[in-house]
């Protein structure tokens, strides 16, 4: 496993916030990393116009992620590609590192791993669908990972696709506007496993729901493996339609629960060992004591020790530990959910647009869609019933009267109140 690769990585994901996505691919996905030591990163480009840009443009925007992913300063030093001493290509498929020799089985995990492990070795043949849910960071994405890359290499002529709950909806909606359905089948209901990962956030949409329907029975039928995850079991996704949940609830059903005390000092190790470094067991046993719920915690805490130890070419201090352990979960601390965030995940449920909600269209639905967004994002923020109408563009009475409404109608209408307590759901998650 290449550490620096997974350093760089996080570095990406900082930098996307700062920066367009078309400025991010244009010119921070092209930069192959290519050592980091004594305190400074050097960082590769194609061409030398392509090194001055950066230079110029983005330098200081690196300093500053790598700072923020590290938690100490390095110095960036940027060159072109043929000027740099044996290159580390990172992987050219970040998702290859997730094997079923890298995860850590204990008893909170242990039998969806089982699982997990006999549908990669007989795909359509035992366990199908395979439905794992558990909380976020307990490992669902690993398992998922896993079986795709167990299959990949063990059955080499089979067609998989893993997909993000939330991007198969996406994906739905961008080949309806642009008329490409055929291409969608294509790319969904030809392959040999698909993997769905949160497939909870398709729950109250109804066209994604009815289109994933029509995927699932056409795999199924043609016998290929369905491999799903989830924050919650099937019975506990309120809106999601009958029919999928029975055939989720046909398959086998496996969760994974927070790990215990043995297995986060095993994950800690274990990272550890992956990433070239020894660690003291008293600060090992610290780290699994101070973060107890989330494997993805434990595992960014290693990696900024392994980055401390190479670059400071000394052994971390307890108070050292303690200020990474602070820093990992401030880094981790959910992003405000906003008003924009909430509009959009109540769209894509009701299936209309943003720019729909924001206006003063009256036109069924969206008179109630718009209730209910000013209602959640009422429910989820702290905004006063003022600054939510400034975000609508109406007045506080306004907002006063869709809370009423909205209130009233879902003490007696249990679809309706089944799908606000989804969209709930699926914000708290997708933010926390």
């Amino acid at each position: 496993m290449n550490s620096l690769a997974d350093v760089w990585s996080a570095v990406c994901e900082e930098c996307r916030k700062s920066i367009s996505e078309a400025g991010f691919n244009v010119w921070i996905k092209v930069i192959t990393p290519i050592e980091l030591n004594s305190g400074e990163v050097v960082l590769a480009l194609s061409n030398e116009f392509k090194r001055d840009v950066v230079e110029k443009n983005y330098k200081q925007l690196l300093k500053d992620c790598f700072n923020s992913v590290l938690g100490f300063p390095v110095e960036v030093r940027l060159v072109v590609e043929n000027q740099a001493n044996e290159p580390q290509q990172a992987p050219s498929d970040p998702h290859s590192i997730y094997t079923f020799e890298n995860f850590v089985v204990g008893s909170s995990n242990r039998f969806a791993h089982a699982a997990s492990l006999a549908v990669a070795e007989n795909p359509s043949v035992v366990y199908n669908p395979l439905f794992i849910y558990g909380n976020s960071g307990v490992g669902k994405t690993h398992l998922l990972l896993a079986i795709t890359n167990h299959i990949s290499k063990k059955f080499p002529e089979k067609r998989i696709e893993y997909v993000r709950g939330e991007d198969f909806t996406n994906a739905l909606i961008e080949a309806i506007h642009q008329g490409t359905m055929q291409q969608f089948h294509n790319r969904f209901r030809t392959v040999d496993v698909l993997l769905v990962d949160d497939i909870q956030f398709i729950a109250g949409k109804e066209s994604t729901q009815e289109e994933f329907f029509n995927t699932f029975n056409t795999l199924y039928q043609n016998n290929k493996q369905m491999v799903l995850s989830s924050d919650r079991p099937p019975k506990d996704i309120k809106t999601l339609d009958e029919r999928i949940r029975s055939r989720f609830e046909s398959g086998l059903l496996a969760d994974i629960a927070p790990p215990d005390f043995e297995t986060r000092v095993g994950i800690i190790r274990q990272k550890a060992e992956l990433l070239g470094i020894t660690l003291d067991e008293n600060i090992t046993y610290y780290i699994a004591e101070q973060i107890k719920m989330n494997t993805r915690q434990l595992e960014g805490v290693v990696k900024k020790l392994q980055a401390y130890i190479k670059i400071q070419h000394g052994e971390p201090t307890i108070t050292v530990v303690q200020n990474f352990i602070k820093d990992i979960k401030n880094d981790t601390m959910p992003d405000p959910i906003t008003v924009d965030k909430i509009i959009a995940e109540v769209a894509r449920t009701y299936s209309v647009s943003e720019n729909d909600i924001r206006s003063s269209k009256r036109h069924s639905p969206l008179p109630f869609v718009r209730f209910v967004a000013m209602y959640i994002t009422r429910e989820l923020t702290q905004m006063s019933y003022s600054a939510i109408g400034k975000s609508f563009n109406k007045d506080h009475t306004t907002v006063l009267y869709a809370i009423d409404k909205v209130e009233e109608t879902l003490k007696t209408n249990s679809h309706e109140r089944r799908i606000v307590e989804d969209i709930i759901k699926n914000l708290q998650q997708m933010y926390s």
